[in-house]
């Protein structure tokens, strides 16, 4: 039978320190007769006598003598490899998420993570920076914005708006056209989010814009999704989220009459097992807090 060296090394240097199985058997917090077994298995396995016994004590043979200095080092280093693997298990795995998840949604998903042994922290951020952490290391994954086509996880994107549209099914670019007419009133802006400032969103919308005959300024990106709300609520201008953002935001949600919108993310990482403990372990929780489902292809 194979000799567990370190576990045989711990029962010798505790034994051996005491000058007695019974006292070092305590010390290793093992029973008396395994503190026997172990020395004995490390004899055999050295070939020599490691201590002399007595009815009363125990004391070292010159073989020993020589052996336990490295002993009592593999011991320590067994200790504090102990105590280095823990510390790892417990450090917080750092994932950059947008900055628009719900903090109980991004509770829920932390406390999922702990069911698998993971202690999650999230950092929100927008996708400029997101992209920027998991480069430079300073988080172990990041949801990142990615084309629809290529993510994991797709957001639906619309119009939300302070005045319930009643039984319109969407919302129409078109409709926020300035005629000559009306070149004195206030525009009729869509406000985009920090989170939507990325080109497979912000480039077809201003496409949009310009081929329904919009002006320049009546798509822009707001500075903050507070600004942006408070622009919508006093107002009645559009803001462009996802149906969940619009029920947290006490707005009303259609899709874009003239397009499908979506936000794309995808999960990347240094290490191709971080990404996989979010992608494999977590998708579900992972949706929730974006708004979406796994798969989702609206």
């Amino acid at each position: 039978m194979p000799v567990d060296v370190v576990a045989a090394c711990r029962a010798f240097v505790a034994v051996s320190g005491r000058g007695s199985f019974t006292d070092g058997a305590a010390v290793a917090r093992i029973p008396q007769s395994v503190a026997s077994r172990r020395v004995a298995a490390l004899e055999k396995h050295f070939g020599a006598r490691l201590l002399t016994r007595s009815s009363r004590s125990v004391a070292l043979t010159p073989f020993g003598r020589e052996v336990l200095p490295a002993a009592r080092r593999l011991v320590e280093l067994a200790e504090a490899l102990e105590r280095d693997a823990e510390q790892a298990r417990l450090r917080p795995f750092r994932l950059a998420v947008p900055a628009v998840c719900a903090p109980h949604l991004l509770a829920r998903l932390v406390a999922g993570a702990r069911e698998h042994g993971l202690t999650l922290d999230p950092w929100p951020a927008d996708p400029g920076r997101r992209a920027e952490l998991a480069r430079t290391l300073e988080v172990r994954a990041a949801l990142v914005a990615v084309p629809p086509d290529e993510a994991a996880w797709r957001v639906p994107l619309g119009l939300a708006a302070r005045a319930d549209p009643g039984t319109a099914s969407a919302f129409f670019l078109e409709t926020l056209r300035v005629s000559r007419v009306e070149r004195g009133v206030r525009w009729r802006r869509v406000w985009l989010q920090a989170e939507d400032d990325v080109p497979h969103v912000r480039d077809r919308l201003t496409r949009l814009r310009d081929a329904v005959g919009l002006l320049p300024a009546q798509v822009a990106v707001a500075p903050s999704l507070v600004a942006a709300t408070a622009e919508v609520l006093g107002s009645t201008d559009l803001l462009l989220c996802s149906p969940a953002q619009a029920g947290e935001l006490g707005l009303h949600w259609r899709p874009v009459g003239e397009l499908r919108l979506a936000r794309g993310y995808a999960v990347t990482s240094h290490a191709r097992e971080d990404g996989g403990w979010v992608r494999d372990l977590l998708p579900e929780l992972v949706g929730a807090c974006l708004g979406a489902k796994v798969g989702d292809a609206s």
